[in-house]
């Protein structure tokens, strides 16, 4: 059997007997830098407003007293956060932990049904909700038979009027009346089991399945992050990951990204996030000049608009030390392409799942700009194998299935059998990806296994396309999906969303949208071979469909493109 293991360590002891808010705010641990009691914790992005850790504690434990009070929340309940990012994310969810029950994060965009399902899934008891997102829980609320006065409003909205309490009201209310709780305590060996998340998986395929996440793994990924970043050699003041380094928290909360890395690392390391409400590139742009931002983790559609975005110039980014690329892979022309505009910072990429809560691998210290084409190196505690259909072991550089075995390993699947015995299995994890693991333990993601396409018997990855495509000066994204042919297999089609100056060409031309099309076929023949060529052709389409994590949504692409393709197709036998 072929393991790979991350560099590093080994660990030292991970603590099995606390809750996450016990580790990051209550005890002491050897790994954990030591602080400043007056440093920001939080920068609110809009006002500039600091958060230290003593306000945190504050409110985070006169919270869980008012939950504990109106709500008697306890052991086991569910409390779902359905809120972008807010300065409050972090009491919320340590309050409730504070009580030992469960949180569980929902995508502020989730339509009624997807809400309800989550509630339902989660049977949860309390839902906290921003106010632009009221109408929508208080839909789901009724259709679940959830009281509505068990709705708590994360900010008050600015006329001011609601009935529903607000998460300060209740802070107050907490901090005035005598302590009505008592704090959780966990044996020896009951963080391992004791769930702390119910994260939903962003898969496409199929109604999301809550992930169980113990407080154990969480605490057990902040230990092997922060052993992986004590591993760099560079100077003290070279270091992309440490106390005093400044992170843009425009990654949701909700996604395991921001919650379980930039979030519980970024603070357990002592370096301050600026959190921003709602996502803008430009006012992300500049946020990184006010505040004087080091550390940048971003998602795909991120890394495409600092390439291709004309307002990147008019700021100065020069404070950015490192990019981090994660959530889903992107190109080795992209990553290029991103260090142009960073030339001295160090840009790379990552691996994470919300089953391995959440980092697999981090960007190699040893170099400013990642291996292109790499994930990222293993880190310490992480074993990993490539396995072939038929579970046999790959060779270094022989493509397969990624598998991998974690100490921050999630519980499974709440009651999903099936999904649990495809994807854990004898303690590892089915990730799902195509993969190469060198062994120097760095992962090449090549594609999902199931989106791989097969033209005329060889592997196509629509990534690697993608990633080509990118490059023509006329396409702004693109996804690659695939038509039916009885002969070739796949016919690779391109989604391609023009650049504005390519929309301005073809507003004055009705021609020249034929042209471009023409024009990225040929790219595409002159650049790769024969069998990766654009044989379905090319649609512009005006954005390309993501989840919040930045993967794309290529089955629903896919999907639309092979229904058009038979509708045409039965016109034409019709003729």
């Amino acid at each position: 059997m072929r393991v790979v293991q991350g560099p590093g360590g080994p660990l030292p002891a991970i603590p099995d007997d606390l809750t996450i808010p016990q580790f990051m705010l209550d005890v002491g641990h050897l790994n954990r830098p030591r602080l400043g009691k007056n440093r920001p914790w939080m920068i609110e992005e809009a006002t500039g407003r600091e958060v230290g850790e003593e306000e945190l504690r504050s409110r985070t434990d006169s919270l869980a007293n008012a939950l504990k009070t109106r709500w008697n929340i306890g052991d086991e309940d569910v409390v779902c956060v359905y809120s972008p990012n807010h300065v409050d994310f972090p009491v919320m969810v340590w309050a409730v932990h504070r009580l030992g029950a469960v949180i569980s994060t929902a995508n502020p965009s989730y339509n009624h049904n997807e809400l309800v399902h989550q509630l339902k899934t989660t049977d949860a008891k309390l839902i906290f909700v921003h106010f632009t997102c009221l109408a929508i829980v208080e839909a789901a609320a009724r259709t679940v038979g959830l009281m509505l006065d068990s709705i708590v409003l994360v900010d008050r909205p600015p006329n001011g009027k609601s009935s529903y309490m607000t998460v300060q009201e209740l802070v107050t209310k907490g901090l005035s009346i005598p302590i009505s709780y008592t704090e959780r305590k966990l044996k020896s060996g009951e963080g391992k089991t004791k769930i702390a998340f119910l994260n939903f998986s962003s898969g496409t395929t199929g109604l999301p399945k809550a992930v169980m996440v113990p407080h154990y793994a969480q605490i057990a990924n902040i230990i092997q992050c922060v052993v992986y970043a004590e591993g760099d050699p560079k100077p003290w003041e070279d270091k992309p990951f440490r106390p005093g380094r400044i992170i843009y928290a425009g990654l949701p909360f909700y996604h395991v990204y921001g919650l379980a890395f930039i979030m519980h690392f970024g603070f357990f390391l002592g370096m301050p996030l600026v959190v921003s409400q709602k996502f803008v590139f430009t006012d992300m742009l500049k946020s990184i000049e006010r505040y004087r931002i080091t550390t940048l983790p971003c998602v795909p559609p991120m890394a495409v608009l600092l390439v291709k975005h004309p307002d990147v110039k008019k700021y100065d980014l020069s404070t950015i030390q490192s990019v981090m690329i994660g959530a889903a892979p992107v190109s080795p022309e992209l990553q290029a392409a991103v260090a142009n505009v960073f030339p001295k910072a160090r840009v790379g990429q990552a691996f994470g799942m919300t089953e391995s809560f959440a980092v697999v691998t981090l960007p190699r210290h040893d170099q400013r700009v990642g291996t292109l084409g790499s994930a990222g190196v293993l880190i310490p505690g992480v074993a990993a194998r490539v396995v072939r259909p038929d579970g046999t072991d790959c060779a270094p550089d022989e493509p397969g299935q990624f598998l991998v075995k974690v100490p921050s390993l999630a519980l499974g699947y709440l009651n999903n059998e099936q999904a649990n015995k495809e994807t854990f299995v004898d303690g590892w994890l089915n990730t799902g990806d195509e993969v190469i693991v060198n062994d120097q333990a760095e992962l090449f993601v090549i594609d999902r296994i199931k989106e791989l396409l097969k033209v005329r018997g060889f592997q196509v990855a629509p990534a690697e396309l993608e990633g080509f495509i990118l490059d023509h000066p006329d396409v702004s994204d693109v996804c690659v999906v695939s038509l039916l042919d009885d002969f070739n297999g796949d016919l690779p089609l391109a989604f391609v969303v023009p650049t504005a100056s390519a929309k301005e060409r073809m507003s004055k031309d009705p021609a020249e949208g034929e042209k471009i099309k023409a024009a990225i076929v040929k790219y595409v023949a002159d650049g790769k071979i024969s069998y990766k060529q654009l044989t379905g052709g090319v649609e512009f389409i005006d954005v390309i469909p993501r989840n919040p994590s930045g993967k794309l949504l290529r089955r629903f692409l896919r999907d639309k493109a092979r229904s058009a393709h038979l509708k045409t197709k039965g016109v034409k036998a019709k003729l």
